[in-house]
């Protein structure tokens, strides 16, 4: 099986609410999209695409390359489906791989089993084509297939990423409850920022937001922040045709005329790992950072960009009558400081949203480590906003 060469189904999987902007940033790639669901795409291509996908994508989780679907009953008839594929055409026989899973099917009480028998499967293979077999693991360091089973219906992947994606890789200091770096990209592509004008990220903690939005704006991809991949431990792997995919990062950066990133936290320690962290990503140069309370931010005037919050949510006893005070301060900074932008909360408690005081004109949907959140986009008008009707509206009769 050649499968840097064969096209086969490819599924592109990332977290709930993220689909929309991982559909866009693959269409962008050029690929034709067969399908979308609320976790992912499904497209076709080859493992050779597939690196092309790993290096590009900011919002996805794994990259999967389809062997074989099968019905399965039971553990017996999983192994034994298995042992037909030429895992010797795949996998080098003196390598390292894992098995990861996600199993639903009453014989299997633990998915580790499920896995167990798949790796079976592949080293007796192995053994008997070769006389001798690979080594495997649970640590995600060189090739990883993964097995998908629900009910009577099994699929088995190549995961040709290995470690998620989800991290992009630069984040050197996490700091405190960080936010996902695919999430933080698909919130950015979700706002109206236009990618020239300023992007200001009060309260920036270790910098996500912002650093994202200088990647994005810069074109920079996450390929250029990872060195590992799980297609790179396959049979036929050319690592020159990985070089000339990583050139092409580099060949796309632009640099932004006109847009300003400013970032400010009052914790000079979360400033700190924010410099750090932005170095890391190579776009230290490119952002503003100032350590204050949020309502002394610098915003450019007439800047018509975007103003993007991600406050704490309160999740411990105690924390939410606290945290109140700030969600009705950060409403008051942006209707009084913010006139022209479009102000952004990311927010998981929607009571604490309640006191920012300002009518959402859009709340869309994310998920942040299971908790049901919500980006809420606010219109902050210069002076007082004036809605003036055309004549002719004027002159239609009520419904």
């Amino acid at each position: 099986m050649q499968v840097f060469s064969q096209a086969r189904r490819i599924i592109v999987t990332c977290n709930k609410w993220l689909a929309p902007y991982l559909e866009q940033e693959v269409t962008e790639l050029g690929f034709k999209i067969a399908r979308t669901f609320p976790t992912g795409v499904e497209l076709r291509g080859t493992v050779t695409d597939c690196m092309r996908l790993n290096l590009n994508l900011r919002c996805a989780s794994q990259v999967l390359y389809s062997l074989k679907d099968f019905r399965c009953d039971d553990p017996d008839s999983l192994y034994d489906s298995l042992s037909t594929i030429p895992w010797e055409s795949i996998l080098p026989e003196d390598g390292y791989f894992s098995v990861t899973g996600n199993v639903f099917h009453p014989t299997i009480r633990s998915t580790m089993y499920a896995n167990v028998r798949v790796k079976d499967a592949i080293v007796d293979r192995l053994r008997d084509k070769s006389g001798s077999r690979p080594d495997s693991g649970a640590e995600l360091l060189g090739a990883v297939v993964h097995l998908y089973w629900k009910n009577d219906l099994a699929e088995i992947f190549i995961d040709t990423n290995g470690e998620s994606l989800v991290k992009h890789g630069y984040r050197k200091i996490p700091g405190a409850a960080p936010m996902l770096e695919s999430l933080a990209a698909a919130t950015i592509l979700a706002t109206k920022w236009d990618q020239q004008s300023p992007f200001v990220n009060p309260m920036c903690g270790a910098g996500t937001l912002v650093i994202e939005a200088a990647l994005i704006a810069t074109n920079r991809r996450p390929g250029l922040f990872r060195t590992n991949y799980s297609f790179m431990h396959l049979v036929d792997y050319d690592p020159q045709n990985y070089e000339r995919e990583r050139k092409k990062l580099d060949a796309i950066i632009v640099t932004p005329k006109n847009a300003e990133f400013i970032a400010s936290d009052i914790d000079p320690q979360a400033v700190e790992f924010s410099k750090i962290n932005a170095a890391a990503a190579g776009v230290v140069d490119l952002i503003q950072f100032s350590i204050c309370d949020f309502e002394a931010t610098t915003i450019p005037e007439n800047g018509n960009g975007v103003v993007m919050f991600n406050p704490e949510y309160g999740e411990r006893l105690g924390e939410e009558s606290e945290l109140a005070t700030t969600y009705s301060r950060i409403g008051d900074f942006m209707k009084k400081k913010c006139g022209g932008y479009v102000g952004y909360v990311f927010t998981g408690n929607l009571d604490l949203a309640k006191k920012i005081g300002l009518k959402a004109k859009r709340r869309i949907e994310f998920v942040s480590a299971k908790l049901d959140c919500r980006l809420l986009e606010f219109e902050l008008y210069q002076g007082t906003r004036r809605v003036r009707k055309d004549p002719e509206e004027l002159s239609e009769p009520s419904e």
